[in-house]
């Protein structure tokens, strides 16, 4: 089954997460797949721009706790996103928890609808949002992530503009992106390269130094007495033992 949709429309490839089974959730199989189509993207000199966007009304759920990929995996994705020498545009249409906040925040640029929601719901299984912290915190404001970050609380889209997470929202996602897109389109291929990697270079900086790091309080966390426990009473609805 293919978990990742293909389109194209003068010169921009449109790369759709196609799992609404489980919300788009970040399997190792979704990752592998998103992996390989942006490798395409990248390598395509057809290829001006490249929006990620979604089925279903969640643009994803977060990792998979079926079958999520290793936190290197992970890292790797993110960063791929980051160093592709074409402009990644996320267009969000519904609802985004946990690690797929690491999506957008890879992504140069993230549009969504204004009835969109995000929430960093990690605390709430007894994890921590650890490895998208890497293309996160050089993005958003510190102050103003706090909140969401230590609550799980879930924030509407004019809050994730207000962190830095979104670059605009609106009512109608497609019209707010069509001067976005009609910029790239007009930009040339090599100048948008380059000016990719200056706004990248803080970004890459923390990956360098933060990502080994970060991946093993991942894999520590997710091992964890509490991470059992708050995805045993997830998967169960209901909750955690730790809750007053």
């Amino acid at each position: 089954m293919t978990l990742i949709a293909r389109t194209r429309a003068r010169a921009v490839e449109t790369l759709s997460l196609d799992s609404p089974h489980n919300r788009n959730a970040l399997s190792a199989a979704l990752v592998g797949e998103l992996a390989d189509a942006l490798t395409d993207a990248g390598n395509d000199t057809g290829v001006r721009a490249i929006v990620l966007t979604h089925t279903g009304n969640t643009f994803s759920a977060g990792a998979d706790l079926k079958d999520p990929p290793p936190p290197e995996a992970l890292v790797a994705l993110l960063r791929q996103i980051i160093e592709l020498p074409k402009p990644v545009v996320a267009r969000v249409t519904g609802h985004v928890r946990a690690g797929g906040l690491g999506l957008l925040a890879a992504c140069d640029i993230a549009a969504a609808a204004t009835d969109a929601t995000f929430a960093f719901t990690e605390v709430r299984i007894g994890v921590a949002p650890a490895v998208i912290s890497l293309p996160i915190l050089p993005r958003t404001d510190p102050r103003a992530l706090a909140r969401y970050y230590l609550t799980g609380e879930r924030f509407a889209a004019s809050e994730a503009v207000a962190t830095g997470l979104l670059t605009t929202c609106d009512s109608d996602v497609d019209k707010a992106l069509e001067p976005i897109l009609d910029g790239l389109r007009r930009s040339a291929p090599d100048a948008l390269a380059e000016t990719k990697r200056l706004l990248t270079t803080r970004v890459l900086e923390a990956f360098d130094r933060d990502a080994a790091d970060l991946t093993a309080l991942s894999a520590r966390l997710f091992s964890s007495p509490q991470a059992r426990e708050g995805m045993t009473a997830f998967l169960e609805r209901r909750d955690p033992a730790w809750v007053v």
